[in-house]
C-alpha cells in the first residue's frame, strides 16, 4: 500500500473516534436538543468527508493495482516476444542447414624434397671444395586441399549455388560436403561472368532451400549467415542484422578486384569460407549469397540480393 493510501486510512479511524466520542458525550452529559441537533450535523459532514476519502482510497488502490497489472503485463510481453524471435531463429536454421553444404577445393600440387647440390655447378675449379646448398627438388605431384568455401542446394536434383571466386580454378577439382557428413564430387556446370555467382552439381536427390524475395528487405531486419567458416567450421550460424542496402563495393581476392554493385550488407559474421553461403530471414528463406567481408572492421559483410541470383538460375538451367 501506498503513503498516501496509509494516512488516508490513519485519517478515517481518527474521524471515526471523533464523531463518535462526540455522539456518546452528548448522551452522556444531558446536552440540549440544539446541542444534539449540531452534533449530529457535524457527524453528518464528518460521515460524508469519510465517504469522500474511502472514494479516494479506492482510487488509489484501484490505479495502483491497474498500474502493477500494466507493468506485470508489459514484462509478460516482452518474454513471449523474446522467447518468439528465438523460436523462429531455431525453426529457420532447421530448417536451412540440412540444404547448405561446404565446398572443399583440391589441386595437384608439386611434391618437393630437399636436396644437397654444388652452388658452382660443373665448374671444375670448385668441383673439389666440398662446398654444397641445400635445394627444392620436385618429386612428383601430390593433390591436396587448397581452398574451402560454401553453397546451397537449389533444386532437388543437386544444383548448387556459390560464388564463383570459390570455384573458378579449372585445373582444381571440388567436393561437396553434405550436412550429414556425406562427400560427393561435384562439378562446375556455370560461371556467371557479370556476377560473383556460380552452379556447381552433384549426383542425387536432395531438400532445397527457399528463395525469398530480397526486395522487400528493410533496415534493421534480422537475418542469419550460414556457411564454412575460416573454411574449416562447416555449417556454422551468425546472426545480425540488415544494416544497408543496395550498396557499391569492390571485393579483392584471389581472382583480383571486382566490383559488385547493389549489394545487401549486413553485421552477420561472414568469414574467409563462409563464400557463396546462404544469408536468410528468420523464415528460413534464403535472401542473399554471402560473397565478402571487409578485413579488420567490426562484422561489415555483404551479400548479393537474391532477386538478382533468381534471373540468373533461370538462364543458366532453366528453373
Amino acid at each position: 500500500m501506498s503513503k498516501k493510501s496509509i494516512f488516508a486510512s490513519i485519517l478515517i479511524i481518527i474521524l471515526l473516534i471523533v464523531f463518535s466520542a462526540g455522539a456518546f458525550a452528548g448522551r452522556y452529559f444531558g446536552k440540549s436538543t440544539d446541542s444534539e441537533r449540531k452534533v449530529n450535523e457535524q457527524i453528518s459532514v464528518l460521515q460524508r468527508q469519510i465517504e469522500e476519502l474511502k472514494g479516494q482510497v479506492a482510487g488509489v488502490s484501484t490505479a495502483e493495482q491497474k498500474n502493477a497489472t500494466s507493468l506485470q503485463e508489459m514484462q509478460n510481453r516482452q518474454v513471449i516476444k523474446q522467447k518468439s524471435q528465438d523460436e523462429l531463429l531455431t525453426v529457420a536454421v532447421q530448417k536451412i542447414t540440412p540444404s547448405v553444404v561446404s565446398v572443399v577445393v583440391s589441386k595437384d600440387v608439386p611434391q618437393l624434397e630437399v636436396v644437397y647440390e654444388n652452388p658452382f655447378g660443373n665448374d671444375p675449379f670448385f668441383k673439389d671444395f666440398g662446398f654444397q646448398v641445400p635445394v627444392y627438388r620436385q618429386k612428383g605431384t601430390i593433390n591436396q586441399k587448397v581452398g574451402a568455401g560454401s553453397g546451397f542446394i537449389i533444386t532437388s536434383d543437386g544444383y548448387i549455388l556459390t560464388n564463383k571466386h570459390v570455384v573458378y580454378d579449372t585445373a582444381a577439382s571440388y567436393t561437396v560436403l553434405l550436412s550429414s557428413g556425406a562427400q560427393k564430387a561435384a562439378k562446375v556446370v556455370y560461371i556467371d561472368q557479370s556476377n560473383d555467382i556460380a552452379i556447381i552439381k552433384i549426383d542425387g536427390t536432395y531438400s532445397p532451400v527457399s528463395l525469398g524475395n530480397s526486395d522487400s528487405l528493410k533496415l534493421g531486419q534480422s537475418v542469419i549467415a550460414i556457411g564454412n567458416a575460416l573454411g574449416e567450421y562447416n555449417n556454422s550460424v551468425s546472426v545480425g542484422i540488415i544494416s544497408g542496402l543496395n550498396r557499391t563495393i569492390e571485393a579483392s581476392g584471389s581472382m583480383g578486384t571486382e566490383q559488385l554493385s547493389g549489394v545487401i550488407q549486413t553485421d552477420a559474421a561472414i568469414n574467409p569460407g563462409n563464400s557463396g553461403g546462404p544469408l536468410a530471414d528468420l523464415n528460413g528463406s534464403v535472401v542473399g549469397v554471402n560473397v565478402a567481408t571487409v578485413q579488420g572492421s567490426s562484422n561489415i559483410s555483404f551479400s548479393i540480393p537474391i532477386n538478382t541470383v533468381k534471373s540468373i538460375i533461370k538462364s543458366a538451367i532453366n528453373r
